[in-house]
């Protein structure tokens, strides 16, 4: 069994491999000729037409990674971004908003291929083969059905019904939107209470909003992997709380101060959001009693 000192050796050799910067691969000063063009060159890769200088036997590797290639992820580090948005998350971010961006995958293309990902798997693509989709329309239907309470009649519980479903219905049509206005809306009040963290002092907000998506990411990770092997739909919710983690150490903050720096924000964008509704709700009575009634 594995003693507590050992344990506590593996826990800091894990929080030094966390805060290390990814390292990129020495510079070869072998003498190379490339395969594709002939050109002899020192170096990891060709610099006339950009193959690599280990070229080696073609493997099951390799047509994996060329089969991915063709949906745009074999290349700039997908599975080395997936790994660190689960290990590393904040660290990995600091590093990407840094310069170091050849090393990982794009932010918002990874976002809608996650996004679609999470689909696939929602509608089925799982161990169990259930809809989940499904499962959770019936969980929001019927919290939505509990918040407003039971209607006078039949046909306002059947018109209550029906406008709700169609909503879920236009939300799920258009999650990739929905939920990139979500973020962008959500950033602000986060941008503001996290904006000069001891760690990353000077970061502006369309950095900031680079780490918000990728720390969405991070989110549709744990959520794929849960609805792939059935887990209980109820995680999803405490899945949000998982935001705290990239956040704390990409500013810095304590996890104290970054839960309540945290909560500020969502009590700053929940109380705009009312206002905005309670807003337009105004205005459009005004109109209506004005111009059409």
């Amino acid at each position: 069994m594995m003693t507590l000192e050992k344990l506590k050796t593996k826990y800091r050799q894990f929080k030094a491999w966390q805060k290390q910067p990814y390292q990129v691969a020495p510079m070869s000063h072998e003498l190379h000729q490339c395969a594709t063009c002939g050109t002899r060159f020192e170096g990891n890769y060709c610099p006339r037409c950009g193959q690599s200088a280990s070229v080696g036997i073609y493997s099951f590797k390799k047509a994996f990674l060329l089969f991915l290639d063709v949906w745009g992820l074999g290349n700039r580090g997908m599975f080395r971004t997936i790994r660190d948005l689960l290990l590393r998350p904040g660290y990995m971010i600091r590093d990407y908003l840094q310069g170091m961006q050849m090393a990982y995958f794009p932010p918002f293309k990874m976002f809608f291929l996650l996004i679609a990902l999470s689909l696939l798997v929602s509608s089925g693509f799982n161990i169990k083969g259930e809809n989940r989709l499904e499962q959770s329309q019936e969980l929001i239907m019927s919290g939505f059905d509990d918040a407003i309470g039971e209607p006078d009649n039949d046909s306002a519980a059947e018109a209550s019904k029906q406008y709700s479903n169609q909503a879920y219905e236009w939300t799920m049509k258009h999650i990739s939107l929905v939920t990139m206005v979500f973020l962008l809306l959500f950033s602000v009040p986060l941008y503001f209470v996290f904006r000069r963290g001891p760690a990353c002092p000077y970061i502006n907000y369309s950095g900031f909003f680079v780490a918000v998506v990728y720390s969405m990411n991070m989110l549709q990770l744990y959520s794929v992997i849960s609805n792939f092997f059935c887990l209980s739909i109820y995680l999803e919710m405490f899945y949000y709380l998982l935001l705290v983690i990239p956040i704390k150490q990409l500013s810095g903050y304590s996890y104290l101060s970054t839960l309540l720096r945290f909560i500020l924000a969502l009590f700053i964008f929940f109380f705009v959001l009312l206002i905005a509704i309670f807003g337009f709700a105004f205005a459009a009575s005004m109109v209506y009693s004005l111009f059409i009634k």
